[in-house]
Parts: structure tokens; sequence; C-alpha cells
């Protein structure tokens, strides 16, 4: 009998043990995420190398994992098979991925950049306002952010996009093409923008400043949107501390930036120093501007459908 009772006492705590041993694997098994972030050389990369995103999701039981891109439509692409859940973009690039049926939609995104795209000329070009790049070629990248501000900076001025040759380049092979003399003109971003200024002597004709906003976005898919609210709304806001920092930091940004993008340092001093600073969850002001954007794209037969994006926001960030 005592040895009955023994044994159903050891069975008993012997159960409430492996109970107890059991409770926090099940909760870590429930509550042990990861956000797979793709990134490209740039700020997001300043943020990976602080590790202060993973030092405010570990509380929540999340991780952090980080892969580099050397191009948004790569990211874009690894979203829509799934390898990652987190990722920065320019405007165009979202466009053709959401045409396409990619599940993405918009986490966040950075204040207007405008004076970080510009059309510019070799410095003793001939040409001297926009009017002048009539019948010239210019050189873009296809489906691009300035793709967009092309056609809004002709508009302003009385042009139609028609009236440009446009020479569809990647921004290395436009760079070259540029310093061979075999286009007239080139619109492109920052920080090639600043490094044809400092490096070419190119000149400015004129930037994005009153003709298109130039944000830069965060994505998602609209599955780990709606799981992970806590964690895309901790990721734009650390984010958002990053961009502040970098603000009232700019000498300090810009040697940390150029030794990541490989540049020399008075090349981001000078993209830094025409940025503006801050990101913030997407809302519906946002949405209509990539709306027009999309707008354009279907009426230049760059996507194959009308889009509505206004709902491509997530829910509760």
């Amino acid at each position: 009998m005592k040895n009955d009772l023994f044994n159903a006492r050891r069975r008993q705590a012997l159960a409430a043990a492996l109970s107890l041993a059991a409770a926090p694997l099940a909760l870590a098994q429930k509550s042990d995420r990861v956000l797979r972030v793709g990134h490209q050389k740039g700020w997001l990369s300043v943020l990976k190398s602080r590790g202060t995103l993973e030092k405010r999701l570990n509380p929540l039981g999340v991780s952090v994992t980080w892969t580099e891109f050397n191009a948004g439509p790569v990211q874009l692409e690894a979203l829509n098979v799934g390898s990652i859940d987190f990722g920065d973009v320019g405007e165009a690039p979202p466009i053709f991925a959401q045409a396409a049926g990619a599940p993405l939609v918009y986490a966040g995104a950075t204040v207007p950049r405008p004076a970080l795209e510009a059309v510019v000329v070799p410095k003793d070009s001939p040409i001297r306002r926009v009017s002048d790049l009539k019948g010239k070629r210019v050189a873009l990248n296809k489906g691009s952010n300035v793709h967009y501000f092309l056609v809004k900076l002709l508009e302003k001025h009385g042009l139609q996009y028609a009236d440009v040759q446009p020479v569809f380049l990647a921004p290395p092979d436009a760079r070259a093409a540029f310093e061979k003399g075999a286009i007239d003109a080139w619109v492109i971003w920052d920080p090639f923008l600043a490094s044809a200024e400092k490096t070419l002597g190119a000149r400015q004709v004129a930037d994005a400043r009153g003709v298109v906003n130039n944000r830069a976005f965060y994505f998602t898919s609209r599955d780990f949107a709606t799981r992970n609210p806590d964690v895309l709304r901790i990721a734009i806001e650390e984010i958002n501390v990053l961009e502040r920092w970098i603000s009232k930091n700019q000498a300090a940004a810009a040697t940390e930036l150029s030794g990541i993008l490989g540049l020399d340092r008075s090349v981001t001093e000078l993209f830094l120093s025409r940025a503006d600073y801050g990101a913030a969850p997407v809302g519906r002001e946002v949405l209509e501007e990539q709306q027009h954007i999309a707008d354009t794209f279907y009426d230049l037969k760059l996507i194959p459908r009308k889009l509505n994006l206004l709902y491509a926001a997530p829910v509760g960030l």
C-alpha cells in the first residue's frame, strides 16, 4: 500500500514537473516569431549594424534576420515567394509587383524627398531649362521613380513625354553613356545623383521639388501584417528614430553610410544634406500619391491593368 501510494505521488510529481518544464517551451513555441528583413545597401544597413530593432523586439519573443539585395524589385520577388517579410523600396517597384498580383501592402513611408532626384546634364551642355529637353536623348531607369518624375516634369513645363527620346538604362550604364556623351540628359536619384555631380561635374537642370514627392517605402505582405501589426509598428518606429538621428548627426551618418555604400564621404554628405527625414505608417494621402503613379504607368502601358491602391495599407498600424 505504501509503495503504491509512493509510486502514485511520484507519478503525480513527475507529471507536474513535466508540465512545468513544458509550459515555457509551449509558450516559447507560441510566442517565438521571426521578422525576416530584406534590404538594400543604405539606411536599413545602418539599422542592422546597431541592433536596436532586435532589442525592441526581443521582449516580444521576436527575432530578426537580414538578407541583402541589390535592388528593390528583387526584394519584392522575395516577398512574393515568401522569403522575406519586410523590406525597403522606392515608389515605382511596388506598383509593378502589385500589378503582377503580389500580396504586398505598404507598412510605412518616409517623408517626401523631392530634392533627391533630378535631371542632370554635362556642365558645358547648352541645355539650361526643361523646355530645352525637347527632342533630346534622356536616359532613365524604365519604370522607376524617375520615370514618373520625368513625365510630370515635362507636363509642368508644357511638354509631352513623346517630346523627348527616352533611353532606358540602369544607373551604371546611364552613367557610362553620360560620360561618353551618348545621351543629352540623365534623370537619376541619390546617391547616383550626388556622385555624378561630385565626380563628373554634372549640372542640375531641375529636381523634383514642386513636381513629385519621391518617398521611400517599407513593404510587407498582407498575411504578415495581419498576424504581426505590433512587430511592424515597432519596425517603423525604429526606422524613424534612426532617421531623426541622421538628421541631427549628418557628419557621423555620412561617414557611416559612405563605408556601407563604398562611396566617397563628400558624396554621402551631399546626399544627406538635401534629404528630409522621418518615417511613419502609411495613410490615405500617401496611398493616393501611389495611385497617381499607378495611373500614370497604366496610361504609359507600363503595367497591364488599372490598380486600386487605396486599400493597400495594413490595418492596425
